[in-house]
């Protein structure tokens, strides 16, 4: 296996059969696709069961203990490991990752270690989000840049592709249980003296359903930083 996409879903079902869809159909001969699924009440595991009968590139993992967005992206990257993935890359399964840029990630990562799909660099846009989410995402951003010394333009982005040896060289170190992985991932890749690159992406709206972020957990997202900050 050349390029794995690993995808966690949580209530997906409006958008992940086109999510696959589009991740398949990006342009790359070798690429599958894994969903870690924490049993999604609105049977996203099941759209994806159903799928993965039909095309052996699509594969699921059904994860009924230990739930949440960061353990599951962990069991999803040791899954790509054991399975031989040379690459991978992480996307949402909500469709505001557009998976056409995939193969733009797979070119640029010749050239480094790490590639994040960036909004905020020249070609990049975030355009679709209101005026607060986009005033909480630049402060966000600026926080990352100074407690922990990410300096890119777009270190919350959570559409990056990684080479196999990156991940093997943090993998043992995650522990977030949730959303925050996607920080602690970019830390630890940092840490171990990973090049890394941004490409620039139009971030879209969610397709359908709601968005999962409230003000309890932007607190303790600033709040976990200081903490990575600290234990790192």
């Amino acid at each position: 296996m050349d390029t794995l996409a690993v995808i966690c879903t949580y209530n997906e079902a409006t958008n992940i059969k086109k999510v696959i869809d589009d991740v398949l159909n990006c342009g790359l001969n070798d690429i599958e696709v894994l969903v870690a699924d924490d049993v999604s009440p609105d049977g996203t595991y099941k759209i994806v069961a159903e799928m993965a009968k039909e095309d052996k590139r699509i594969h699921l993992l059904l994860r009924t203990e230990n739930r949440g967005r960061g353990y599951a992206g962990i069991d999803g990257f040791r899954w790509g490991l054991e399975n031989g993935a040379k690459y991978i890359v992480e996307l949402d399964g909500d469709g505001s990752h557009n998976p056409k840029y995939i193969k733009n990630f797979r070119e640029t990562i010749n050239s480094c270690d790490v590639v994040v799909g960036s909004r905020y660099i020249n070609g990049g846009s975030d355009t679709q989000r209101g005026f607060l989410r986009q005033i909480i995402s630049a402060f966000a951003r600026n926080y990352l840049k100074i407690i922990l010394s990410i300096n890119i333009c777009d270190p919350t982005s959570g559409f990056r592709m990684f080479k196999r040896e990156t991940v093997e060289s943090f993998i043992n170190k995650l522990h977030a249980p949730d959303p925050f992985i996607v920080t602690e991932m970019l830390y630890y890749a940092k840490n171990s003296k990973a090049s890394i690159k941004e490409y620039p992406i139009d971030f879209l709206e969610r397709v359908s359903g709601q968005s999962k972020l409230n003000p309890i957990m932007l607190v303790s997202y600033l709040l976990k930083v200081l903490k990575l900050k600290i234990k790192g």
